[in-house]
């Protein structure tokens, strides 16, 4: 139970501060419900250090577009400085 609290805590931080950048349209991984599966992601790769943690996890998920035929790594779609925001929420987040 302690280990879905966590996630469901990191998940709620990620869904909050965290964003795909298309054009001038921010869509947060909350509302785009890719939350919960970057959440599981970064907490499984925790040994790797918060900076590693985020870009092996941002690079393992796959977000589908269009019909779902084809699929994008998610890091792809976050911008410098959204990648900079996880480290941080993950570095805070690790501490505790």
């Amino acid at each position: 139970m302690d280990s879905q609290i966590r996630i469901s805590d990191l998940e709620n931080i990620i869904s909050e501060k965290v964003f795909i950048k298309i054009e001038k349209w921010n869509l947060y991984l909350g509302d785009a419900g890719l939350a919960r599966n970057l959440a599981i992601e970064c907490i499984s790769n925790k040994d790797q250090g918060p900076l590693e943690a985020a870009k092996i996890s941002l690079k393992a998920i796959n977000v589908k577009v269009g019909d779902g035929v084809n699929s994008i790594p998610l890091i792809n779609l976050i911008t410098n400085s959204q990648i900079l925001e996880l480290e941080e929420i993950l570095e805070s987040f690790f501490e505790n």
